[in-house]
This record gives C-alpha cells, structure tokens and sequence, in this order.
C-alpha cells in the first residue's frame, strides 16, 4: 500500500500547553474550510495532520490551500506506507533523485521500531546507492533529501522537501477585529497582519456613490475577496459616506475634510462592530504617511472610538507595506485606478496637526448623530 499525502505542520499551537487541544480544534475546522469543494480526507496523528483520499490532479491546488491557512509552518506531497523497510524503500524511490547527491533523514516518532533514526537512514540509503548507480550520498551538502517520519500507528511517510507554510495562529483564536479595508495598499495587508495572529477579519468598506464609480466598489470586492482566502471571511460590508462629505464640505473648514470623515468612519464602524460582536478596529494607517496619519490625526480618531484601534503597520514605511502587498497577492489589485472615498472634497492642503479643539469646533456645526443614522441606513451584505 502507498498513498499519496499532504503532510502538514502546525507552527506555534505546539506551544500552547494544556491549552493546545482548542487551538487544535479551530485549527482542523480552518483546515476543513479551506479544502471545502474538494474531495478529501483529513486525519491527525501525533502533530501532524494528512490530507488524504484526495484527487492528486489537483494536488498543488490542495497544497495552495493548505498553505495559506494561518497556524500551517510548514506542508509536503508524501507517500504513506507501511512502516516496513521494504515499504519504506519502495516509496524512497519514488521520492529519491534520478542523478545527483542525496541525503536520508530519518524522524522516528515510534520509538518501539527496531532500527534507530541512523540505522533507518543507512539502510535506505544502501539500498537506493545499489538500486540507482548515479547517485551519490552527500551528507554535508545534498542537492536532494529524502526524509523518513516513522509514525506511532505502524505507518510511515516519506518525502522529499518541506514547503513552508503561512505561520502564525489559527483564525478564529483571537477574538475578532473589524477592519476598515479600502481600495488601497494598506489596509488589506493590515487585515491579512491581524488574521495571521489569530483574529477574525470582518472587513468594512466605506464608498461614496455617485462620486465614486461601481468599478471602485467592485474593485474592494475583489481585495476583500482574496482576503478572504487567508481570513475564511466570505463576506464584505459597505457604507455609503457621500452625503456625510458633502456636509462637512459644505459646513466645515476645508482643510479638516479628511480628518472629519475619519472620525465619522470610526463612530459608524463601532456600530457596525457591535452588531457583529467586534472588540476592536483595524486600519492601514502608517504614522506620518499621510496628513490624516500624524500624531494629532490619529489622536483625533482615538478620541471618538471606545474600542481598541489596532493599526499593525504603524511603524512601517511605504516600500515594506508594498513588499507585504506583492506577497499576499492584493498589490496588483490596489494599485487599479479607482478612487475611494478619502479622495472625494480632498483638500489642497489638508491640515497637518489640527488642535483637537480646532476640529471638535468645527464638527459642532454638524448634525453627527443624524448623519450617522442616514449612513448606517445606506449598510449592505455582500458575499464573496
């Protein structure tokens, strides 16, 4: 018997104690939704999970599946075979190089096999070095690895090298975050940021229809949707802010625009976070980035919010934001030419460090509570 596998590793739940076992469990659920639509078995033995029984056409789809689900360290297409060392063999060289140098290493989690980690190694390495005459044991610096885990269930994997993984911690184990996505570069690597250390991303996006196109819409659609693929969140919320802009552009001093909208943004996603049981905003927000992203900028949204504002790439400049963007796939997307909402009545020159005494006074000559019960009015559901 030899079945073909997907191999995977947990990273950081091995350090979790006597916690471990509910980490484990939100993982396999993560696991599972991941895989959804694709014919497979998935099996725990002993920190290691199998992906088993599936179509192996599709096996570096799976792998692509398996690889972006947050706890993964690491994945591998192996062989599974009994743990006999003529079965061992058998798989050794299905796994092993056609030319070249090798090297076999051997995991032995049952410590009831007869032969050692070293022994295991020698022996299948004699017998590939008799079966194949072009190749050449280097144990220093191989081209090519074969490695053997002697499982505690009388079964035995082997393969030929390990793909890393997303890492971090599983979705869904850290409580849950709304994050405020644009069609920017920022905030979707935020949101992917926050999901990799376990939270649950309810993406949230503000628009302001008609001064911004359907395209600009479809176009958040679309990073939330590849989100989605990371934080397993298949849904998106939208937020008409246009008539909230024109007031403030009609009432207020022009170069506090943004910085108005913002505090609104805040004050309506606290709303929304509580009816989908939230306990914190993410942002994109980078300090000193943009006017609105200064020390005085920043503190004018905190002093409106009575959630925790996590903004995960505070401390990052703008190349390392887009080498993030490019990694997770959203950097082709971003940079579409479709505005967003902070674009709408932007100020020439749009104030720097605003006293917040300066913008309380100016926001006083709005009706807040109206304008935010209007905008929560205009809230749609979009699956992805």
């Amino acid at each position: 018997m030899m079945e073909k596998v997907v191999i995977i590793r947990y990273a950081e739940i091995h350090l979790k104690g006597k916690n471990r076992g509910y980490f484990e469990r939100i993982f396999i659920i993560n696991l599972e939704r991941a895989l959804k639509g694709l014919r497979h078995e998935l099996h725990r033995t002993s920190g290691r999970y199998l992906v088993e029984k599936f179509d192996t056409a599709r096996y570096e789809e799976v792998m692509e599946r398996v690889g972006r689900v947050f706890g993964v360290h690491s994945c591998s297409e192996g062989l599974l075979v009994p743990n006999d060392m003529d079965s061992i063999f058998e798989a050794a060289k299905c796994v092993a190089p056609a030319s070249g140098t090798f090297k076999v290493e051997t995991h032995r989690a049952d410590k009831k096999f007869p032969l050692t980690s070293m022994e295991i190694s020698a022996e299948i390495g004699g017998r590939l070095l008799a079966h194949n005459h072009a190749l050449k044991v280097d144990v220093h610096d191989p081209a090519a690895h074969v490695y053997v885990d002697i499982r505690e269930n009388g079964t035995a994997l082997v393969f030929g090298s390990y793909r890393p993984g997303a890492g971090g911690m599983p979705v869904g184990t850290a409580g849950t975050g709304l994050l405020l996505l644009s069609g920017g570069i920022d905030s979707p690597v935020a949101g992917y940021m926050m999901a990799k250390r376990g939270m649950t991303v309810e993406p949230l996006h503000f628009h302001s229809y008609p001064y911004t196109n359907e395209g600009a819409k479809e176009k958040v659609r679309e990073l939330a949707a590849l989100l989605a693929k990371y934080t397993l969140v298949d849904r998106l919320r939208t937020v008409n802010v246009a008539h909230i802009q024109e007031e403030i552009h009609k009432h207020c001093a022009a170069d506090l625009n943004v910085t108005l909208l913002r505090r609104f943004m805040v004050r309506i996603a606290e709303r929304i976070a509580g009816k989908v049981g939230a306990q914190c905003l993410i942002t994109g927000e980078s300090l000193g980035q943009v006017a609105s992203q200064t020390m005085e900028g920043l503190t004018s949204s905190n002093s409106v919010a009575t959630l925790p504002i996590l903004r995960p790439l505070i401390g990052f400049d703008k190349e390392e934001i887009i080498e993030r963007a490019r990694r997770i796939g959203s950097y082709e997307t971003s940079v579409l030419p479709y505005e967003d909402c902070c674009t709408v009545f932007l100020p020439e020159h749009p104030a720097i460090r605003p006293k917040l005494s300066y913008i309380e006074e100016e926001e006083a000559k709005l009706d807040v509570e109206a304008l935010i019960e209007e905008a929560m009015g205009t809230l749609e559901y979009i699956r992805l």
